[in-house]
């Protein structure tokens, strides 16, 4: 989103750049009490498999997101890996996106990350009201004509969202 001469927003204009491979990752955090942490790692929340569900929320998500950030360009998303790993006392959550196109996937992936831990939250809810969602933040890009860019503070041995 751009401001134009008068100060109005206005959508930017993609059309110039060349279509070309983009992926881009994304990472967040759900804490929670280790009894819930428990619970979903034994699959034993009640509303059912907390992680089956929150992946599927985050592929949902990336693929709608232009319907939900105002002035976003809709992608073709090639494809969406959503991934979990569990702690003693949290959930992270994991999210790339890929696309072959003429603009970034950054916020198809911050949104299948920020969508998935909501999901997280509302299926353990009932079990855990202290939860917190947080550390959401973009873990690396590629492509474009900006080029590659990662997080200075990520860890070259995390675990990749590809199959």
């Amino acid at each position: 989103m751009n401001l134009d001469p008068l100060g109005g927003t206005r959508m930017v204009d993609g059309s110039p750049s060349e279509a070309t491979h983009r992926r881009a990752r994304a990472h967040c955090k759900v804490s929670m009490l280790p009894e819930t942490t428990a619970l979903v790692a034994s699959n034993a929340i009640t509303k059912g498999d907390v992680l089956g569900a929150a992946r599927i929320a985050g592929i949902q998500a990336a693929k709608r997101t232009s319907d939900l950030i105002p002035l976003c360009h809709p992608l073709l998303v090639g494809s969406v890996y959503v991934n979990f790993t569990i702690g003693d006392d949290f959930v992270e959550v994991e999210a790339q996106v890929e696309t072959f196109d003429r603009t970034g996937v950054e916020m198809e992936a911050l949104t299948a990350c920020a969508v998935a831990a909501l999901t997280v939250y509302d299926m353990c809810k009932s079990a855990d009201r202290s939860m917190s969602i947080g550390e959401l933040c973009l873990w690396e890009k590629t492509g474009g004509r900006s080029g590659n860019w990662r997080r200075a503070d990520s860890a070259d041995d995390l675990p990749s969202t590809t199959p």
